[in-house]
């Protein structure tokens, strides 16, 4: 069992992918059972000649990644600047299936046996997947509960790819190919393990409403009032210490249990608020709730996001116990980074450490 990690940072596409070549020969890397592959979107004309080069240096049987505004490798964060972040796994024995799936896929492919077909995974046969989409053409939310129905009790790890935001525009990466739409998925079996660390960093305000009007992803009314006046008024009641950090980092929480009497970080599905119309009284969010589900607004903080991260982290340590994880894949929301801390690298370096 091997595995690097690296990044490198360069705004010349082929002088990036040259110091790739030389890091994986000197840490001794000529074939890999996985390759992970993440390249700043500043390289988007070069993405195809960058997968193949690098999937070739690294002699990988599978090639899985996307575009990224930042990329993380080793214990470094790279924000808006040219880079590549590479990771290389062997893993004797391990079985990596992947495939593309379109959002044509999750909306046709109804049942267990249809999904099963179309990865070539029988139902129960895998033991975890890494998923990475496209935010702007895939359902996340089904494609993880069909992958759900059809593999239960495995770890689904992944996130959404990010680019350049006025382009609204990311690139999947599977083998030597680029894809512009949809999700790329890879099944992990053999003797290998996928294990799921989640952190979200959020602390919630105001208090917990009901939901009592939604149209897909807009939310019309909480607790039988107008969405918009409901969090206008969370807003206005906040110390005027909060409110203005509040202003830039307002989040959606869903509450995952509703028979909670007492709801505290950590029982919340964290979602984006994605715009407000003040004449209709609406909110967007990046989820579709329910009518009856518990909801409660939230504001992204440093000192909750730290502590989150370190307490889910040495849980997974613990839980380890004598297994050594062969690797790590880090997906780090694209409103942490120095926009949060302030200060270079803090969720790469938590995991590092």
């Amino acid at each position: 069992m091997a595995a690097t990690s690296f990044v490198v940072r360069d705004p010349d596409w082929n002088a990036a992918v040259e110091q790739v070549r030389q890091r994986l020969t000197d840490d001794g890397v000529s074939a890999c059972d996985l390759a992970l592959v993440f390249v700043s979107h500043y390289f988007a004309d070069h993405f195809r000649d960058i997968v193949a080069a690098v999937g070739a240096a690294a002699g990988a049987t599978t090639l899985l990644g996307c575009s990224g505004q930042g990329v993380i490798g080793g214990a470094r964060e790279i924000e808006n600047f040219p880079a590549i972040a590479v990771a290389t796994i062997a893993m004797p024995g391990v079985a990596i299936t992947a495939r593309r799936v379109t959002q044509a896929d999750v909306q046709s492919l109804a049942d267990v046996d249809a999904w099963s077909a179309h990865t070539g995974v029988p139902a129960g046969g895998s033991n975890g997947w890494m998923v990475l989409g496209d935010p702007f053409t895939i359902d996340p939310e089904r494609l993880i509960a069909m992958l759900h129905e059809t593999y239960p009790g495995t770890a689904i790890v992944g996130g959404m790819a990010s680019g350049d935001f006025q382009q609204r525009a990311t690139h999947l990466f599977l083998d030597g190919e680029v894809f512009h739409d949809g999700a790329v998925i890879a099944s992990i079996g053999g003797p290998w393990q996928l294990r799921a660390v989640v952190a979200q960093g959020a602390a919630p305000i105001g208090e917990p409403w009901t939901v009592t009007a939604v149209e897909g992803q807009m939310l019309q009314s909480i607790g039988s009032r107008p969405a918009y006046e409901v969090l206008a008024s969370t807003f206005a009641d906040l110390p005027d210490s909060m409110r203005e950090r509040a202003q830039r980092n307002l989040l959606v929480g869903l509450a995952m249990d509703e028979y909670r009497d007492e709801f505290v970080r950590g029982d919340f599905l964290i979602r984006n608020l994605l715009g407000a119309d003040r004449e209709r009284g609406v909110l967007g969010i990046g989820a579709i709730a329910r009518v009856g589900q518990t909801l409660q607004f939230q504001v992204r903080d440093a000192a909750a996001a730290d502590e989150d991260l370190r307490e889910m982290l040495d849980g997974a340590e613990r839980d380890f116990g004598d297994a050594v994880p062969a690797g790590a894949l880090l997906c780090s929301c694209n409103g942490r980074g120095m926009g949060l801390f302030e200060s270079p690298d803090h969720d790469a370096l938590a995991l590092a450490q």
